[in-house]
C-alpha cells in the first residue's frame, strides 16, 4: 500500500515595502511598483480560538474619563496642535524632512515635562547619549527626571520602560528600531509594524504617553507602512524650509483634539521656541509705500497669518518670457495674468513676471488671489497701493471677486496689526444685499478698519488707482 505524505506548505511571497502578498515570486511588486523587494516568507497562521481578556466591557457610562486628561507640554504651540497637551497612554508620530528639527523640538517637550515633576525616558536610535547631551546642554534641557538611553533593540527599551516607568516616553525614530526574531530589516514594513505595536500595547497598557519620531520620503509622505498612522492616535507633520528659520507643526490626524490648527516655532541656534504671532516673520513694509508689494490675509488651520506678496514685472528681451514664482502656486499665478489681461487691459505677455512670497511663507489657498493680482499690477504700473490695505479674495476666470471662508477672523487680525482698509468680495460677509441697482462697491467698518466690498478684480483695481486709467495717465506724465 502507498505511503500518504503530508503536503508542504506552499511559500508565500512579501513585499518588503509595502507589505503585498502574492503566492509566487515577482520583480516587481504588484502594489508599490518597487524593483527587487519581494522576497519569501512564511504564510501567516489563523488563531479562532477565543482568548482572555485584559479588563471586562463595561457600559460607556460608566468609563472614568479623568485619566485620559490633558497634561501640557510646557510648550504652548505644540499644546495648541494637540488639543490642550498629552494624554496618558496617547500614542504620537511626529514626522518630517532630515533636519526640520524634530529632535529639537521633541527634546524641549522632555524637559519641560521633566520640569513639571513627571519622568520622561527619551530612547535614541540615531544618535549617541553624548550627542543628545551635547544639544540638551545647548538648550537648557538638562533635569534630573530627564532620563536618556541609545537603543536600537525592541526588548533593550522595553526594559528600560520596565526600570525607569517614565509618565513621557520619546523614541527617535521607530525606523532605527529593530527586534529580534522577525525578518527584514530595521525600517522594513515588517520590523515597523511589530515595533509599534509593541510600543503602542505597552503606552495603552501602562497609561504612558508616547512620542514616535518618523522618517518621511522624498515625495514628503510618512515613510513605512501606511498601518503606522493608523496605529497611533496622533500624527503631526513637522515643515519648514532649510533657508528659514520658521518652522509648522500640522496635525494630520487627531482623536483628541482637531485636525485643523497649526503651531509656529522658530528653529535657532540656541533651542526651538513658539512663536505666538508669527505675522512679523511675513510682512515686512506694514506701513510703507512699496511698488509691487500687496499684503494678503491666509488661514493656516484656525490661525490668520498675514504674508506679503512681492512682484517684479520687466520687459522681456526673449520670445518667451519667464514666469518664476516663489512660495505661491504657479498655475494659480498664470490665471490671475490671464484675467488681468482679459479683463483689466494689463497685458504682460511681453515682460517677465516674478512674484514671491516674505519670509519663506506658502501661499496655497485662494483666498490670496487678489493680494496676488494688486501686486501685479502695482509692479506693472511702478505704483504702489495706499499705505495700511490688505487684499483677500479669490477671482475667477469671469474676473468676479469670489467669498473666502473666516472672513471675520481675518479682519480681526488684520485690525489688530495696525491695517486701515480692507479690499474683499462684495457680500462676503453672508448678509442679505439690499434692493435696487447693483453698486460696484459698498464701504463698511468693521473692528476700526474699513472694509470695501467690490464685485470684481477690475474695481478693486480701480479703487486702489492700479487700472488701465492708472497707466495712461503715467504715459501722459512721460510724455509731458
Amino acid at each position: 500500500m502507498a505511503k500518504t505524505t503530508a503536503r508542504a506548505p506552499r511559500p508565500q511571497y512579501r513585499c518588503a515595502e509595502c507589505g503585498w502578498e502574492t503566492g509566487k515570486w515577482v520583480g516587481r511588486c504588484g502594489e508599490c511598483q518597487a524593483w527587487g523587494s519581494v522576497a519569501e516568507g512564511t504564510a501567516p497562521t489563523l488563531r479562532t480560538s477565543a482568548g482572555p481578556v485584559t479588563t471586562a466591557a463595561v457600559p460607556i457610562g460608566q468609563v472614568q474619563v479623568n485619566e485620559a486628561a490633558f497634561r501640557g507640554t510646557g510648550v504652548a504651540e505644540l499644546d495648541r496642535v494637540l488639543g490642550g497637551g498629552l494624554v496618558p497612554g496617547a500614542a504620537i508620530l511626529l514626522a518630517g524632512e532630515p533636519g526640520v528639527g524634530k529632535s529639537t523640538l521633541l527634546l524641549e517637550v522632555a524637559a519641560q515635562t521633566a520640569r513639571s515633576g513627571r519622568r520622561v525616558l527619551y530612547v535614541t536610535g540615531e544618535e549617541s547619549a553624548s550627542q543628545v547631551r551635547l544639544r540638551a546642554d545647548r538648550t537648557g534641557g538638562v533635569h534630573d527626571e530627564l532620563y536618556l538611553a541609545a537603543e536600537t533593540d525592541l526588548g533593550a527599551i522595553l526594559t528600560h520602560i520596565e526600570q525607569v516607568r517614565p509618565d513621557l516616553l520619546v523614541v527617535d525614530s521607530v525606523q532605527t528600531i529593530g527586534v529580534a526574531g522577525v525578518e527584514g530589516v530595521p525600517g522594513g514594513v515588517t520590523q515597523v509594524k511589530e515595533v509599534s505595536a509593541a510600543l503602542v500595547r505597552v503606552a495603552k497598557t501602562r497609561d504612558i504617553a508616547t512620542v514616535l519620531v518618523g522618517h518621511v520620503t522624498k515625495d514628503g509622505g510618512i515613510a513605512g507602512p501606511r498601518v503606522l498612522e493608523h496605529l497611533v492616535d496622533v500624527v503631526l507633520q513637522f515643515e519648514g524650509d532649510r533657508n528659514s528659520r520658521f518652522r509648522m507643526v500640522r496635525a494630520v490626524k487627531n482623536r483628541f483634539g482637531p485636525i485643523d490648527e497649526v503651531g509656529c516655532f522658530d528653529l535657532a541656534a540656541d533651542g526651538i521656541t513658539a512663536v505666538a504671532d508669527p505675522t512679523g516673520l511675513f510682512v515686512e513694509h506694514l506701513h510703507g509705500r512699496v511698488a509691487g508689494t500687496c499684503v494678503a490675509v491666509t488661514m493656516e488651520g484656525r490661525r490668520p497669518l498675514l504674508a506679503e506678496v512681492q512682484a517684479l514685472v520687466t520687459p522681456s528681451p526673449l520670445e518667451r518670457p519667464r514666469r518664476t514664482v516663489s512660495g505661491l502656486d504657479s498655475s494659480r499665478i498664470a490665471m490671475v495674468l490671464a484675467v488681468l489681461q482679459q479683463h483689466c487691459g494689463i497685458r504682460l505677455h511681453a515682460h517677465d513676471v516674478f512674484a514671491s512670497t516674505v519670509g519663506g511663507a506658502r501661499l496655497s489657498e485662494p483666498a490670496a488671489d487678489l493680494a496676488v493680482a494688486v501686486a501685479l499690477a502695482s509692479a506693472t504700473f511702478v505704483t504702489p497701493p495706499p499705505v495700511g490695505v490688505v487684499a483677500m479674495g479669490e477671482i475667477g476666470l469671469a474676473g468676479e471677486l469670489r467669498r473666502v471662508r473666516d472672513l471675520p477672523q481675518r479682519l480681526a487680525e488684520a485690525s489688530r496689526l495696525g491695517f486701515k482698509m480692507a479690499v474683499v468680495p462684495a457680500a462676503a460677509a453672508g448678509r442679505e444685499e439690499p434692493a435696487g441697482p447693483r453698486s460696484a462697491r459698498t464701504d463698511r467698518v468693521v473692528e476700526g478698519m474699513r472694509v470695501v466690498e467690490v464685485r470684481d478684480v477690475r474695481s478693486a483695481l480701480h479703487l486702489l488707482h492700479l487700472d488701465s486709467r492708472t497707466k495712461h495717465a503715467l504715459e501722459v506724465v512721460d510724455d509731458g
